[in-house]
């Protein structure tokens, strides 16, 4: 992936060295030992953070504690990466936004080591990266690349870079409400819930997609071996591949190896949208559906508003 020569964001602040932060969790929150169940399933498995799962969604939480981020390192290669691609999916995102009457409200980017505070509670490595809606910042400890390669198989640049894109994704989400029609979904139906998380986090897959295609038709910017990078690392991250030989589908929240990648090419394939001219038409809400199959009548409004029971939910899906 070339970076020499692209606009890098100022929205990234690099807290590494700054002395963590948040401390043990406070306060007297009380946890279920089913939100607890999913959290534990989300480890290492990037998405929104598991403590949105415990009661986040919507701006709750705990204050966030002030940590001072650490001058930016222009010399720092992981530093100057992640402010060209964050550059990257602002730009993608205005534009579309644009096309749609809409106006894009950039997310900023928390580079972390081992623990800082964020709006959604203490966000920590284990969690892998992570959106918080609260206060609208994406956080990740660069301790989880290495994981990403050394323990799940997804390395190269491409890969680190969709990894952010997809986090992005969920402020494309949060940004046009979807995040929080989701979460009265959830409480219309919990026993949903899962289910509702695959396809929240397989339209930030999409999504990611839409950054690549964007990205790629405006800077030129790929390399060889670069979307298989991408493919990887969307597998990598799987529910079936991470629980391995046990997997338990009813379990799954952010869907299969071979749903990630499906979900993240279509994002690419049809990344151009009314950009292109030959669907004027198409809507944000209509390219990345929340459904497993492509169905241009059901788009993602209509869907969310239709979960009062498990029958309903699974007429939407394949």
């Amino acid at each position: 992936m070339r970076i020499d020569g692209e606009r890098e964001s100022n929205n990234v602040e690099d807290r590494r060295g700054s002395g963590g932060g948040g401390g043990m969790m406070g306060g007297k929150r009380g946890v279920g030992i089913g939100s607890i169940v999913i959290a534990a399933i989300a480890y290492f498995v990037f998405g929104i953070n598991p403590m949105t799962t415990l009661s986040v969604v919507g701006g709750g939480g705990s204050a966030p504690v002030q940590q001072a981020p650490v001058a930016a390192n222009s010399n720092d290669p992981l530093n100057k990466f992640a402010r060209v691609v964050m550059a990257q999916t602002e730009d993608a995102w205005t534009q579309v936004f644009k096309e749609q009457g809409k106006v894009y409200k950039p997310t900023k980017l928390a580079i972390f080591s081992g623990r800082t505070p964020t709006a959604c509670g203490p966000g920590e490595t284990a969690a892998g990266p992570f959106y918080c809606p609260a206060d609208q910042m994406v956080y990740i400890d660069p301790q989880f690349y290495q994981t990403l390669s050394k323990q799940l198989g997804a390395s190269g640049d491409f890969a680190r870079a969709y990894v952010l894109a997809h986090e992005v994704g969920h402020h494309v989400q949060n940004q046009l409400g979807i995040m929080d029609k989701m979460e009265q979904a959830k409480q219309r139906n919990p026993k949903a819930a899962n289910q509702l998380s695959v396809r929240l986090e397989l339209q930030a897959d999409c999504f990611a997609g839409v950054w690549a295609r964007r990205t790629e038709n405006s800077r030129k910017v790929l390399e060889p071996g670069d979307l298989q990078e991408a493919m990887t690392a969307a597998a990598s991250v799987g529910d079936d591949k991470l629980q391995g030989s046990r997997a338990r589908p009813e379990t799954f929240t952010h869907g299969t190896s071979a749903q990630r990648m499906e979900w993240f090419k279509r994002g690419f394939e049809g990344g151009n949208m009314a950009h292109d001219g030959q669907n004027p038409a198409d809507t944000i809400d209509d390219l990345c559906l929340l459904t497993t199959h492509y169905r241009p009548t059901v788009r993602m409004f209509d869907y969310m508003g239709d979960t009062s029971s498990a029958t309903a939910l699974a007429s939407h899906m394949a």
